[in-house]
């Protein structure tokens, strides 16, 4: 069993420049659109996160080819077409920790010709499936055992599939994307009618060129797809990804006399509710040399310590752009001065673990009061002073890898000592965190 580690020194201030590791959405979403490409796509910069990795791997038991040269950054997958996937008997694809290779993997399997066992980790069991379960049932596709709604879960496509109507009121891109991809296989026109949310998969099909129709209607996007209509294998370059960029923003905005550049981050606008939040709160925080690539904004990040943050009664329409990033901003919130409020994050409970209990947990455990509210929400009493000089332990929080790197992140502006333990649990999504953490920031943290 790895070792839990050590945190006893608050970071130096420091000017520094760096590159995060690479998004984790996006790269999910090229492999598995490569892989139902015609022809090699390639991919530089594909996040190399046991995620990743793990979708990969499924994908190869899947017949598909695919050349992943780690050292000179760049992977080739060589698709064949829509229903191009091999199903060999007895098939089990694992999708460990990743609910995104799992719910969207799952949605390109509806016209699989066996059943497939789809499993996962603890943490992924515990998830909800049913989510994805009733809309792909709707195109056809069954599901073993009946009434089961968490993994270890059965799939056996169909050769009947037909176009459904489906609406998504939880701003979950997950659950959009995956009745996406499963329009792909889908003779006809699938119309989904969605509460907004991030907007990669949408981006790439338009990008792709595949038969999409976006439209906006008050507080709601209608999407349409046309299914069953080949497309040609294409080159992505994967920027860096805002989420794993949220808590080196945190860290220097509550680190004295630090300021940071984060190098070619996705800045796409359903994905940066983190900055427009800590703006609001005195955060200084700004994008330059902005640039459009193949439909995603792709920015430098900008941020310096602040004396002082205010606190926010944080408006929901930005939660689900800032969804991954609210354990940071809950540790943010804990040093502003007032009562910040934040409002309908049910989905925040649906994640890796339960992150709204477990940002009011860690909250409680620093001496920050803090109370959970109805609609889902919490209250924050911030201590523009807070100074910790006690013993702190993480532990047991199902390997949540964001649970793990807000504690982090805690103890190296915060003080006091830390004993956190399951570190490996960021390899999930940001395997060069504690080493951009060491290396190129100079925190000292006994690993």
């Amino acid at each position: 069993m790895p070792k839990p580690i050590i945190i006893n020194h608050t970071i130096k201030k420091y000017n520094k420049k760096i590159r995060v590791d690479s998004d984790k959405s996006l790269s999910i979403r090229f492999a598995l659109l490569a892989s139902q490409a015609i022809g090699k796509s390639k991919a530089y910069n594909l996040l190399k996160s046991e995620d990743v990795v793990s979708t990969i791997n499924c994908l190869k038991k899947l017949g598909v080819k695919i050349t992943w040269d780690k050292k000179k950054n760049f992977c080739i997958i060589n698709g064949n077409g829509l229903n191009s996937y091999v199903y060999k008997d007895n098939l089990t694809l694992n999708g460990n920790n990743s609910g995104t290779c799992v719910r969207l993997l799952t949605s390109l399997l509806i016209n699989s010709s066996k059943k497939i066992k789809i499993v996962g980790d603890k943490s992924l069991s515990k998830r909800d499936m049913k989510r994805i379960i009733d809309p792909l049932t709707e195109f056809g596709a069954t599901f073993y055992p009946k009434n089961k709604n968490t993994l270890p879960l059965y799939i056996k496509g169909s050769d009947y599939l037909t176009p459904i109507k489906y609406l998504e009121l939880k701003g979950s891109s997950q659950c959009k994307s995956s009745v996406m991809l499963a329009a792909l296989l889908t003779p006809g026109e699938t119309k989904l009618i969605c509460k907004p949310s991030r907007n990669h998969t949408e981006l790439l099909f338009k990008y792709l060129k595949i038969p999409i129709k976006i439209k906006k209607i008050k507080n709601y996007e209608i999407i349409k797809i046309k299914g069953k209509q080949n497309f040609k294998a294409f080159n992505y370059n994967i920027p860096s990804d805002i989420s794993s960029s949220a808590f080196f923003i945190v860290l220097t905005l509550l680190s004295k006399n630090s300021k940071l550049i984060l190098k070619e981050v996705g800045v796409n606008k359903s994905r940066t509710g983190v900055i427009e939040i800590l703006n609001k709160m005195g955060a200084k925080i700004n994008l330059k040399n902005k640039k459009n690539y193949k439909g995603e904004i792709v920015a430098d990040i900008h941020v310096k310590s602040v004396k002082s943050l205010k606190a926010i009664n944080c408006p929901s329409k930005l939660n689900t752009t800032a969804i991954d990033e609210f354990l940071i901003i809950f540790l943010a919130a804990a040093k502003a001065k007032g009562v910040s409020c934040f409002k309908n994050l049910e989905e925040l409970n649906k994640k890796e673990s339960r992150r709204l209990d477990w940002g009011s947990k860690i909250l409680s455990m620093i001496g920050v009061r803090n109370k959970l509210i109805k609609n889902h929400g919490i209250k924050i009493w911030g201590q523009p002073n807070l100074k910790l000089n006690k013993k702190y332990e993480i532990k047991n929080y199902l390997k949540d890898h964001r649970v793990m790197a807000m504690s982090t992140i805690a103890a190296l502006t915060l003080g006091g000592e830390w004993k956190i333990h399951e570190p490996e649990s960021i390899k999930t999504s940001f395997p060069s965190f504690f080493k951009i953490l060491q290396k190129d920031l100079g925190s000292k943290i006994n690993i």
